[in-house]
């Protein structure tokens, strides 16, 4: 599988034309309902298909007994059930916005009951179909069945041998872009689309409309090992595109998995945050400092090293504001020594030239024919966060300080010599897939190391390699038999890093307290932020969050989810077991953060840490993702909010950018330990 590796349109192709929404929705006080409340539809139409799904949930639940006892039917049932959530849920959450969805609604539970029956009998005749199909998979975040949209070219052989190029479309921003209004697109193929000859076109959902951040991140990955099952995908030529919100999503994905792709082709977006909101949205900034550092995760312009390792095309229409994120790319490529190739359309706005979507599609063939360099002579690499650890075989194990920048710079040149160097990293690997090594075999290698030379084993007769490197306690680089390069005990590596929100890019669970709070006033606003993260991750992540009373929590649960625990250790059974294995104590009367305390009567705890009961596992206290509704009013506000750990003064009201009052917040150490958060700040 392609992550394993690693560790859409023409202009009315974008929803909606992602221009700024103006000076209302600068006003924090004021914030407009995204998604919007959908439109009335007729009594009789609602009893009939409420009729329609009440079968077709029949129908499925069946379905789903039988799957433990039917590898196709837990294979590909989410295909089915797609159809089936993407009525329900328009017409539960009052989510149908136009008369077109309702009229189509009865189509698509056709389609759903059709695939039913014919997976009741072990058959899955539309991954033979071609043209427009869409799809469905099981997120491993929250169990959903998410939708995913494909455009099969007509010539492709289902049973033949050859792989086949693949390009992902993200689509553009679409506040009532509802599962039910994405696949209908889909089927109907409204909106236009790239035309790559002889390539499949997949179009993730991306979890509505975040600029395919967090979980819409793992949308991608979730939908292509879906569609690797049933399409013979080559993964040397697959490509990134997208256009206005979907050419943001494209930035993220080119700079952090550059190794990965055969190219990227990002149009108009954003490719960061302060400067996009400030002259695109005309906001005033004022972030925490923590905040600031966390506009790392998702800048590309912080990333731009990184497309030294993929061929890059930008575009932009000429008189399109946001032709602002290509420039911004265009001058951090510059500072690092690239020269970005940027595609301008004459004379056009926010869509596509046809001239120059055209050369677009010359050059991207062009580059398809050679396709990836799985083990390229040099590879530079910088990154923020362990969750983005890799870059062709290069893998950072280990860094100085997160969200400071790391990089690694290496190459090969001669049969057993390699060359790094680094910068802010304590511990690497060079890991080659057998095949892609080319040592020879023969010799002991040399690597050379900021000047340090060191030899280490030889290659294997696969042509596999991997060897491992760390700092010593003097600061000398050692070859290392452990690829962890980490001291005994908790240190913070890859897919274990933080901050808060990484939490929800992995499968977790809701862990609801069934006792009292030490305090009345905690309790109420556990409770109330418990049922916003419900409610708000339906809403802006389109899944429905697992939850169980924390008497309920099995070592099973403890084994396969991140524990987001609701509730202060007198009420959560959870959290009173591992309360004093956390690095911030809290109390029935105070809360102790280092040499700070608060009074535990007005005030609660917010974090990220490896979970006691599970360190492979993160537990989380009193939070979901942590944007709020200011933010679902551009996409480049959607960033972290919180770091590690925060303290909420309850006695500020909750608003719609912030839980309550934030009197500290911070990150813990590399080994997960305390650190007190700067004070000029």
């Amino acid at each position: 599988m392609l992550r394993k590796i690693l560790s859409l349109a023409i202009g009315a192709s974008v929803v909606t034309s992602g221009l700024a929404d103006g000076p209302a929705d600068n006003l924090p006080e004021n914030v407009r309902p995204i998604p919007p409340a959908g439109i009335e539809i007729p009594e009789a139409v609602r009893a009939d298909l409420s009729e329609e799904l009440e079968a077709f949930a029949s129908t499925i639940e069946e379905l789903r007994n039988q799957e433990r006892h039917a590898g196709t039917i837990a294979d590909y049932l989410a295909d089915v059930e797609v159809c089936h959530r993407a009525v329900s849920d328009a017409l539960e959450y009052s989510e149908v916005f136009n008369k077109a969805e309702w009229e189509w609604a009865p189509e698509l539970l056709a389609i759903g009951r059709q695939r039913a029956a014919a997976l009741r009998n072990g058959e899955t005749p539309w991954v033979r179909e071609t043209g427009k199909v869409i799809r469905g998979y099981r997120s491993k975040i929250d169990g959903s069945a998410q939708p995913y949209g494909l455009e099969i070219p007509e010539g492709y052989d289902s049973e033949g041998h050859e792989p086949i190029r693949l390009d992902f479309w993200f689509h553009g921003r679409g506040e009532k872009l509802s599962e039910l209004a994405f696949l209908r697109q889909r089927a109907l193929g409204q909106g236009g689309k790239i035309s790559p000859a002889n390539a499949i076109v997949l179009h993730p959902y991306g979890r509505y409309s975040n600029a395919n951040k967090f979980a819409g991140e793992e949308d991608l990955f979730e939908a292509l090992a879906h569609a690797q099952r049933d399409y013979r995908i080559d993964e040397d030529r697959i490509f990134v595109r997208g256009f206005s919100m979907g050419g943001a999503a494209c930035w993220q994905f080119a700079v952090h998995y550059a190794g990965l792709w055969a190219g990227a082709q990002p149009g108009a977006g954003f490719s960061e945050t302060p400067d996009f909101l400030k002259t695109f949205q005309g906001e005033t900034l004022n972030p925490r400092w923590w905040e600031k550092k966390l506009w790392r995760w998702y800048d590309a312009t912080d990333w731009a090293l990184n497309l030294t390792n993929t061929p890059t095309i930008a575009y932009s229409g000429e008189i399109d504001r946001q032709k602002q994120a290509a420039d911004m790319m265009v001058a951090a490529c510059d500072e690092v020594g690239l020269r970005l190739v940027h595609l301008i359309g004459p004379d056009t706005a926010h869509k596509f030239h046809p001239d120059t979507l055209a050369e677009i599609e010359d050059r991207l063939a062009s580059i398809a024919e050679s396709g990836r360099n799985r083990a390229p002579g040099a590879v530079r690499f910088v990154t923020y966060s362990l969750r983005y650890d890799r870059m062709h075989w290069v893998r950072a194990d280990r860094l100085t300080q997160h969200w400071e920048p790391a990089v690694i710079e290496a190459n090969w040149s001669a049969p057993n010599r390699i060359a790094a160097t680094t910068k802010g990293i304590e511990a690497f690997s060079l890991v080659f897939a057998p095949g892609d090594c080319p040592l020879d075999p023969t010799m002991s290698p040399v690597v050379e190391i900021d000047g340090t030379e060191l030899t280490t084993p030889k290659v294997w007769t696969d042509r596999s390699w991997e060897v491992s490197f760390r700092k010593s306690k003097k600061g000398a680089w050692e070859w290392a038999e452990s690829p962890s390069g980490s001291p005994e005990g908790l240190a913070k590596k890859h897919g274990l890093q933080g901050p808060i929100d990484d939490a929800f890019t992995d499968s977790f669970l809701m862990v609801a307290p069934t006792g009292d709070a030490a305090n009345a006033k905690v309790g109420e606003w556990c409770a109330a932020e418990m049922e916003h993260a419900i409610t708000h991750w339906r809403q802006q992540f389109r899944g429905h969050a697992r939850v169980k009373k924390d008497s309920e929590v099995t070592e099973e649960d403890i084994a396969r989810h991140h524990l987001v625990l609701w509730g202060d250790p007198s009420s959560n059974r959870v959290l009173a077991k591992i309360a004093a294995q956390l690095p911030i104590q809290w109390t029935g009367e105070r809360i102790e953060v280092g040499e700070q305390f608060f009074d535990a009567s007005s005030h609660a705890v917010a974090m990220v840490y490896p979970n006691p009961l599970n360190p492979e596992r993160y537990v989380v206290l009193n939070s979901g993702f942590t944007y709020r509704e200011y933010d679902y009013l551009n996409n480049a506000r959607q960033t972290p909010k919180l770091p590690d750990w925060a303290i909420i003064d309850l006695s500020e009201p909750i608003s719609s950018q912030r839980p309550g009052g934030i009197p500290t917040a911070g990150f813990f150490g590399e080994n997960w330990e305390f650190q007190a958060p700067p004070r000029a700040r």
